[in-house]
């Protein structure tokens, strides 16, 4: 990895590179748009090692049962990812209630509570988990970006790395809609 030269006077901010090498970035508010960013999707994503064993028992469909688990695993990592995120920049790791996901969960929670174990089940539970998808994407997409923006290129690898997992369950889950459980919810 290649070391950035700072002055004596920088050499204070030289863990965090950024592009124009100010200290003046760390209090932007575009830098603590990104530090929030990172907070709210730091608790979505602990919301979810909770939330995500409840969809895997849920599930009737064994494949689906087993993707489940599997992200399970895959968003510990991620939680453990953020961790090295927020202390490659410096900050402690502190999670900030969000919203979305919490929203994006109850649905998820009262599916589960309303509807009978079936094909029909699994098929909302595929709907639900792709929502919640869709909004990490969307949130490591642009948490990727304005990392980018600021020249913290270790952080955006770091971001980059769980947005193509996020993308990979995304996809997964499609597969698993189109291949058996859409079908099946469709002869009940």
């Amino acid at each position: 990895m290649a070391t950035k030269k700072t002055s004596p006077a920088k050499a204070k901010t030289s863990s965090t590179p950024k592009k124009n090498g100010s200290a003046k970035m760390e209090n932007s508010k575009f830098h603590q748009l990104f530090m929030d960013e990172l907070k709210d999707i730091y608790w979505a994503e602990k919301h979810l090692v909770k939330a995500l064993p409840k969809m895997q028992k849920a599930a009737t469909s064994e494949e689906l049962a087993n993707a489940i688990g599997e992200h399970l695993a895959v968003t510990k990592g991620q939680v453990s990812r953020i961790e090295e995120i927020f202390e490659l920049l410096g900050a402690k790791a502190v999670a900030k209630k969000c919203e979305a996901m919490e929203g994006l969960v109850m649905e998820a929670q009262e599916l589960m509570e309303e509807e009978e174990e079936s094909a029909v089940l699994d098929a909302g539970l595929i709907i639900a988990a792709q929502k919640v998808e869709h909004y990490e994407i969307a949130t490591y997409g642009s948490l990727r970006t304005l990392a980018n923006i600021m020249g913290h290129t270790e952080v955006a690898h770091l971001l980059e790395q769980t947005l193509a997992e996020e993308k990979e369950a995304d996809g997964l889950l499609t597969q698993i809609a189109e291949s058996t459980v859409n079908e099946e919810a469709l002869s009940e």
